[in-house]
């Protein structure tokens, strides 16, 4: 009888078996059964489906399967419409994994040409040996596993079986040093062998170099660009943030121009400082609940691009007016994803090199829902050379399958192009010469997963149970208002029209698959009511179905507060204190990301919390109750009151100290920049700042970034100037201390501010 290496036995083969019949009361009933103990034999584990249906959910929920084994006439139907049900499930998922249809010769004459082109192989189940079809197929399964793996992550498991003596770094030798130490077995133990066999040194020739992006390393940059659809990619292992760094670093230097979404990332910030460039910011808008929308079509046309720089306080004599680069949040925060093709068109007029920090949607190529609304949509071979060089920045750990800091840079070469050459000196200038081999072969797995159809099964799949949620709250929202009782809701088309009539059908009865399907149920329509953001042109801008925001009450539909409602924060606190822990929580907003490891557990857990915060809030549930860290770590402020004590509370403060508002109002205008962001930062680092207190800075230049959390949207950039003491960004400052001291165990994270009893401070340069 045949054996397996020891390595199957770690890397598992297995195979789906589907007969309606493995028994030995029949022939064919007896061959699928000796086949079954065959494959065992040679260690593939056998998953077995007795009918058509029973096989599909297989598929669906198990990735392991390697190898297809389906029986041609299954369920005895003449059609053979289960088989072509299961041939249809394997190949949505993949177009490699190896498939047999177990036959006799009788019944394969007739097998039609569609069929014989989704399967590989046929079985003669009752002619053939066991052994003899064993052999094959478990042949066919080596082949796909040879395959199936990308470049990098299968040049790294290959060679951390090497078990080589290292006379390089890193010092614990793949793991042998953590074994000398009680701490370090337990440490070696929690992670495991392969994790510090693979952590490997630059010195390594066999898997290339991160920074002439050479072998393998190089191989599978040159693999995720074919699957993200880019000129030229590169792995980046310290995130998003060193990604656009990198780029900014090398298209725009000291006194050159870019435009700045000011709904940005602070690396932005950062990239600005260290570059030197003269931010002219693009002013997205914002609805009634703080949500930040888009960026209005009228504010990137050329006329409206060259007044923001003549206006500009920092473009002085000397500086050339036109810009070299600009940068672009998409999707936002809350999952508001442009039309790029017609942002392209825009800003193309101006600018020859397009940036779009796509931090959290490196999976939108892979679905046809989000068609020409990421940067490297399209075919980019037809890519005219003619128009602006592309540039997208992906967090491949946010809502792809990587590791922690894994991101993508993806290029596409239009006009103004940067070269390989040079673009890699910034490149070297902000990575690491010992990268974390693991976090380079988790970028390339993620590419992988997403490669073929795998890629859309995947993130449908997401977008489905986004949908069944979605759908789910809804529903309950309007059955309770029904009962004029209150529920959460989702911030969300409250229509979607039907798709035979036209008329209008409240969301939660609309078509689950039209919702997961059709860009047209999530497109901003001008003027509707739901998302805020008024005359929007029309499919200009769409919502993500994946990034669902959950509205507690409270904001008026017109805007402004209403008499009653409930701050998102103690809704968040509860969850956490239920082990769901959120996104992103604002004043009356909860994000919650559907990506493609959600399962319909996890999401019906969400809802039963939300059901039971409604059910304590409505009983005002003692707080030593339904948040007990909470009034055990602050007893002389929380000890005496109800969950619904405190959300009157919290609100009523909201709503006297005008925290919803205050916001608005900040975020609706440019400060006045007085340096720019390195200027600013030179003051710092020669010590030529203080400390000042909210009542102290009026008029004074801020030294660093004053970030509010969430979502990380500068209020101030480092040079700008905050005002005055009654204006909207002081203002918004006090606010935000005045209600952080009333309500201890929920203060604001602003960066850029540092708490002293109390007390808001910023550092501002001296006059």
């Amino acid at each position: 009888m045949s054996t397996t290496p020891p390595a199957h036995r770690r890397l598992g083969m297995k195979a789906l078996l589907v007969h309606e019949k493995i028994d030995t009361a029949t022939a064919a009933g007896a061959a699928a059964d000796n086949l079954l103990q065959e494959l065992e034999a040679r260690l593939v584990r056998v998953v077995v489906a007795t009918g058509a249906d029973d096989a599909v959910s297989i598929i669906k929920a198990d990735p392991a399967i390697q190898c297809l084994l389906l029986n041609w006439d299954l369920d005895a139907d003449p059609h053979h419409g289960g088989t072509f049900r299961v041939l249809d499930a394997i190949r949505a998922r993949s177009t490699a994994l190896p498939v047999f249809l177990l036959a006799d010769r009788s019944s394969a004459a007739s097998i039609p040409v569609e069929a014989m082109r989704k399967a590989d192989d046929f079985v003669w189940m009752q002619e053939d040996t066991t052994d003899f079809i064993g052999g094959r197929i478990v042949a066919a399964i080596e082949r796909y596993r040879a395959t199936v793996l990308p470049p990098m992550f299968k040049a790294l498991a290959q060679f951390s079986k090497v078990y080589e003596y290292s006379w390089h770094t890193p010092g614990h030798t793949g793991g042998t040093a953590f074994l000398k130490s009680t701490v370090g077995r337990a440490f070696f133990e929690f992670f495991g062998e392969s994790c510090f066999r693979s952590d490997l040194s630059i010195s390594v020739g066999e898997l290339g170099s991160l920074l002439d992006h050479s072998g393998p390393i190089g191989d599978s940059e040159r693999y995720a660009a074919r699957v993200f659809g880019s000129h030229r990619s590169y792995h980046v292992t310290n995130g998003s943030s060193t990604s656009n760094r990198v780029i900014l670093m090398a298209s725009v230097t000291r006194n050159q121009i870019a435009l700045c979404d000011r709904n940005c990332h602070k690396s932005v910030e950062h990239a600005m400082v260290m570059s030197g460039a003269i931010p002219t910011y693009l002013v997205p808008s914002r609805n009634r609940y703080g949500i930040i929308g888009p960026i209005p079509p009228q504010r990137l046309t050329p006329e409206a691009i060259a007044r923001g720089i003549a206006d500009n306080p920092l473009v002085h004599a000397g500086i050339e007016p036109k810009p070299i680069h600009a940068i672009v949040t998409n999707s936002t925060y809350d999952g508001l994803c442009y039309n790029v093709s017609r942002v392209e068109a825009l800003l193309g007029q101006s600018v020859d090199r397009l940036h779009f920090d796509e931090a959290w949607y490196g999976y939108a190529r892979f679905n046809p829902i989000y068609r020409e609304r990421f940067a490297m949509h399209g075919d980019p071979a037809k890519y005219d050379a003619g128009r602006p060089t592309v540039f997208a920045t992906q967090s491949t750990h946010k809502l792809l399958a990587a590791l922690s800091q894994a991101s993508f840079i993806h290029v596409r070469d239009g006009r103004n192009a940067i070269p390989h050459a040079r673009f890699n000196e910034a490149f070297m200038m902000h990575a690491s010469t010992s990268p974390l081999y693991a976090i380079i072969a988790s970028n390339d797995v993620s590419a992988a997963m997403m490669d073929g159809p795998g890629g859309e099964a995947l993130t449908g799949d997401a977008i489905r149970e986004a949908v069944a949620f979605r759908r789910m709250l809804a529903r309950l929202c309007v059955e309770f208002s029904q009962q004029k009782d209150w529920f959460f809701d989702a911030w969300q088309p409250d229509t979607v029209r039907d798709a035979a009539s036209g008329k209008p059908m409240p969301f939660f009865e609309a078509d689950e698959e039209r919702l997961a399907t059709d860009p047209g149920c999530w497109v901003l329509k001008p003027d509707a009511q739901w998302h805020g953001f008024g005359d929007i042109e029309d499919g200009y801008c769409m919502l993500d179905p994946i990034k669902v925001s959950i509205v507690t009450p409270g904001v008026a539909p017109q805007g402004g507060l209403l008499p009653n409602g409930i701050p998102a924060a103690i809704v968040t606190a509860y969850l956490d204190q239920q082990g769901i822990v959120v996104e992103k929580t604002t004043d009356f907003t909860i994000l919650v990301l559907f990506s493609i490891g959600v399962t319909k557990g996890k999401w019906g857990t969400l809802i039963n919390a939300l059901l039971d915060f409604k059910r304590d809030y409505d009983a005002n549930a003692p707080l030593e109750q339904a948040l007990p860290a909470l009034a055990t770590a602050h007893p002389e402020r929380y000890r005496s009151l109800g969950l619904k004590d405190l959300a009157d509370a919290m609100f009523a403060a909201m709503s006297r100290f005008g925290t919803t508002d205050s916001m608005s109002q900040a975020f609706s205008i440019l400060p006045h920049p007085e340096l720019s962001p390195v200027e600013a930062y030179e003051q710092l680092v020669r010590g030529n700042v203080e400390s000042l207190g909210l009542g102290e800075m009026a008029g004074r230049t801020v030294a660093t970034g004053v970030v509010p959390y969430p979502p990380g949207i500068p209020l101030m950039m480092p040079g700008e100037n905050a005002g005055d003491a009654g204006g909207p960004l002081l203002g918004y400052l006090k606010a935000l201390e005045s209600f952080d001291r009333g309500f201890p165990g929920f203060g604001h994270d602003t960066h850029g501010v540092e708490v002293e009893d109390g007390a808001y401070r910023v550092l501002c340069i001296r006059r």
